[in-house]
């Protein structure tokens, strides 16, 4: 499906978001993400351009007990978080160098993240960063068929040694 060529290396500029941390099972993600949804509605923050949602995965939930299993669901925001009742905080997405790939399809069956870390990673001569793996979903809303949801997963990869220059 995906080939080595569909994949591009970008830099992904730091991003201050509003975040609701998920910790627990994967099935009860789509409950937390909804808080941040009313949050985001009750703040008048709609445009899906100026506010882009993206979630950072801690934890690969197929191989982490649901219990474990980590995620935080964000907003792109411009200014700090004020206290609030939906438990969103303030938090960055740093400035990351990344694998980028679009999956177009279920955010329950990423393709895109599987073939990154499963199958480019290993042939590439790249390294993983620090930074967990990130989805920023492109296109959100209850209007959005499951088959045209498009979801951009960025791989963060370590930065290039700095090559030692003869003198």
């Amino acid at each position: 499906m995906y080939r080595p060529a569909d994949v591009r290396i970008v830099e992904f500029p730091a991003t201050k978001v509003a975040a609701i941390e998920h910790v627990g099972s994967p099935s009860l993600e789509h409950d937390t993400a909804r808080t941040l949804i009313a949050w985001k509605i009750s703040r008048r923050l709609l445009d899906p351009v100026r506010y882009r949602s993206y979630g950072v995965h801690y934890t690969d939930p197929r191989t982490t007990p649901a219990s474990e299993h980590r995620v935080d669901f964000c907003l792109s925001i411009e200014t700090d978080v004020e206290p609030n009742e939906f438990g969103i905080v303030t938090k960055t997405i740093p400035e990351n160098r990344c694998a980028l790939l679009r999956d177009v399809g279920s955010r329950y069956d990423n393709k895109a993240a599987r073939y990154l870390g499963e199958t480019w990673l290993p042939l590439s001569d790249e390294r993983v960063g620090t930074f967990p793996l990130f989805f920023h979903y492109v296109n959100v809303g209850p209007n959005v068929r499951e088959d045209e949801m498009l979801t951009d997963v960025y791989l963060p990869l370590a930065r290039p040694a700095m090559a030692h220059r003869a003198r």
